[in-house]
């Protein structure tokens, strides 16, 4: 059986100038985590946010009680060094880092931003280094990266440097609001067919509409943007999107 639903609303779509009442109200309408856009202007060709307004948003929300619990943030880092901002999200708050497999391949292996390096780093690696930095790791795809890349990963004999998330984009990463890729579902059922405990989580076009399709591909981690928080009724859609992954999750 796949892992219970859990529904994390984007914040990117959220009201900036009243971002933490924005962020406590959507888990107080039963969002499980918060999804947390990091994008850095090189990797994608867009500007968000970065560690000290996690930090900010930190206060308006209780730390989850458990692993994957209500309340986790989760970062998805579009940025090109993912491994020299990991101890800042750390430290501002952040659950669980998710980084992108096409920046770990081509960046340095510095650890802050002020150090420099010339040895590479590897996603295996950096899912090692989140772990000992105390966050769950989560690791990305982009439309055009083949599933076929993750496996070596994911079949990894030290279960430290094994995700505890992966996250298949079904928009190109950089913008909310684009039109959902439903040309990407098979890699995620190709994932919930060979690991049927993963967190799988999809981000990109996700709301009532296609939810279907991304919870009979498998996904059981929910990213939606402007679906919630442009909702007159936020709590109303999360439930919708929270049911339809929980009527396949026994199918699965």
């Amino acid at each position: 059986m796949a892992p219970p639903a859990i529904i994390a609303p984007s914040i990117l779509a959220a009201d900036f100038a009243n971002l933490g009442a924005e962020c406590s109200n959507i888990i107080d309408q039963d969002a499980t985590w918060l999804h947390i856009d990091i994008m850095d202007g090189h990797f994608v060709p867009n500007i968000t946010f970065g560690a000290p307004v996690v930090t900010k948003i930190r206060s308006h929300v209780a730390r989850p009680t458990e692993k994957h619990g209500k309340g986790t943030f989760d970062c998805h880092m579009m940025i090109a060094e993912p491994k020299k901002w990991v101890k800042d999200f750390q430290k501002a708050g952040c659950d669980l880092y998710c980084f992108h497999y096409e920046a770990a391949i081509s960046s340095t292996a510095a650890e802050s931003p002020e150090e420099t390096s010339n040895a590479k780093t590897n996603p295996k690696e950096m899912i090692r280094y989140i772990h000992d930095c105390g966050m769950l790791a989560g690791i990305a795809i982009k439309p055009d990266t083949s599933v076929d890349v993750l496996w070596d990963i994911l079949e990894n004999e030290n279960a430290n440097e094994r995700p505890d998330m992966v996250l298949v984009m079904t928009v190109h990463p950089g913008f909310g609001g684009q039109k959902f890729m439903a040309s990407e579902l098979p890699k995620v059922t190709e994932l919930r067919k060979r690991y049927p405990e993963l967190n799988i989580e999809v981000d990109g076009g996700l709301g009532p509409g296609t939810i279907d399709q991304a919870a009979d591909a498998g996904a059981n981690v929910i990213v939606a943007g402007s679906a919630v928080f442009g909702a007159q009724n936020p709590g109303e859609v999360i439930a919708l999107l929270k049911d339809a992954v929980e009527k396949r999750r026994g199918k699965l």
